[in-house]
């Protein structure tokens, strides 16, 4: 159930009796109804028409001031016009006093127990804190003591009755809360624009920058895939795997061996006919060869080479 929305209900039996309440009955319905457990709202009470023909009728109108200082006054105001007012009994000093801390709750998240004291005349922590306690039990107020702060936290609180005159103050508030919490919403709306615009900017540069890093790369790529290949057509061009100063080279060997070749088949022809066609004058498979005809065959030797 919504704080403070079973106070409402407990004031319906006072609101029955008040249709058939005059004069001092309805006085004494105004004392039973400040003094009863549960029963902090008071507006409907205060519109009912035998109540507010009190308000004329100089012998009870002091009882209709006293329904007016539960509906939406303070203790502070109960001093400031005690004379003129009936005396409160302990209960409905307590509970005026309970009002009280919902009134300073409606306009401070934070109360210290210093100013709780002077404003309820609480002459010590012990008692304020009982105060509090028994207002939290009744839910009218929520919140925490805190004893090492000497505060009281408040979470939440019941919403008293409008004095006359007061809604159109509380309009303007209203009013007022309403344009500047337009105003925080149309900034947080520019905000969230800006961060999308920028999100998106930010996306398009990155996808942009993601385009240009991959073309620079498959360039660099490429690049150093035809600087290879030229390598290797420069040292191995063709099927051969030489470069043209290889090949000549490869031919100039070749030509030297094919010489020598032919030097060597040169020489084994000579030594033929040396052996099978002896010179003037030999006789006998044992002769030796002459110096003449060694030095001969050595100078052809020279020739070849």
């Amino acid at each position: 159930m919504e704080i403070g929305t079973q106070h409402a209900a407990k004031l319906e039996p006072f609101l029955l009796m008040s249709k058939a309440a005059k004069g001092a009955a309805a006085a004494k319905l105004i004392q039973d109804a400040t003094s009863a457990p549960g029963v902090f709202v008071f507006g409907e009470l205060l519109e009912q028409p035998n109540i507010q023909e009190l308000a004329g009728n100089e012998q009870h109108s002091r009882f209709y001031s006293l329904l007016q200082l539960f509906a939406y006054r303070t203790y502070a105001d109960y001093i400031q016009h005690k004379e003129s007012l009936p005396p409160l009994s302990d209960t409905q000093t307590t509970k005026l006093k309970q009002l009280t801390l919902v009134s300073l709750a409606q306009d401070s998240r934070i109360l210290p127990y210093d100013e709780l004291q002077r404003a309820l005349d609480m002459p010590t922590v012990r008692e304020l804190e009982d105060l509090i306690i028994d207002a939290i039990y009744l839910d009218i107020v929520r919140g925490k003591l805190d004893q090492k702060e000497g505060q009281f936290e408040v979470e939440y609180t019941m919403g008293r009755d409008l004095e006359p005159g007061k809604i159109e103050q509380l309009l303007a508030s209203l009013q007022n809360w309403a344009s500047t919490t337009a105003a925080v919403l149309a900034t947080l709306d520019n905000k969230l624009a800006e961060l999308s615009n920028r999100t998106v900017t930010s996306k398009t540069m990155k996808e942009e920058y993601d385009r240009v890093y991959q073309a620079t790369l498959k360039e660099v790529v490429d690049k150093q895939k035809e600087a290879r290949n030229a390598n290797k057509t420069h040292v191995f061009p063709g099927r051969t795997g030489l470069t043209a100063a290889g090949k000549a080279e490869l031919e100039r060997q070749l030509q030297r061996e094919r010489e020598r070749e032919r030097g060597k088949d040169n020489d084994n022809d000579e030594n033929s006919m040396d052996v099978d066609e002896p010179a003037e004058g030999s006789k006998g498979k044992g002769r030796k060869p002459s110096t003449s005809d060694a030095s001969l065959r050595q100078q052809r030797k020279r020739n070849r080479y």
